[in-house]
């Protein structure tokens, strides 16, 4: 008996190696998920600051009115956090192309 020699793919320049066909886990994929929810969560909630802290809320309110954060822009960024985080989560869901 011959041992068979497995296909490996390389990325990132041979740093990471991996038999081809391998299907991302399920694991992984969902935590995908969870990843790319938790931080459009995040970025929406904490996106002017953290205004309703005991402390550093008055100083983050007035630092807002003196600055005039621009809410088309943050919520463009949340766009674009909501667009990769969903082309991520598909291409984890898709089957291998190999």
């Amino acid at each position: 008996m011959e041992p068979t020699k497995d296909k490996l793919k390389d990325y990132a320049g041979g740093w990471i190696q991996e038999q081809e066909g391998t299907e991302v886990p399920a694991f992984l994929k969902f935590a995908y998920v969870v990843i790319a929810g938790g931080a459009v969560t995040y970025f929406l909630t904490y996106m002017y600051g953290e205004t309703s802290h005991p402390d550093r809320g008055p100083l983050v309110r007035a630092m807002n009115a003196a600055t005039e954060a621009s809410g088309g822009l943050m919520y463009a960024i949340a766009a674009l956090i909501v667009i990769y985080g969903l082309m991520v989560v598909l291409f984890s869901f898709s089957k291998s192309h190999d």
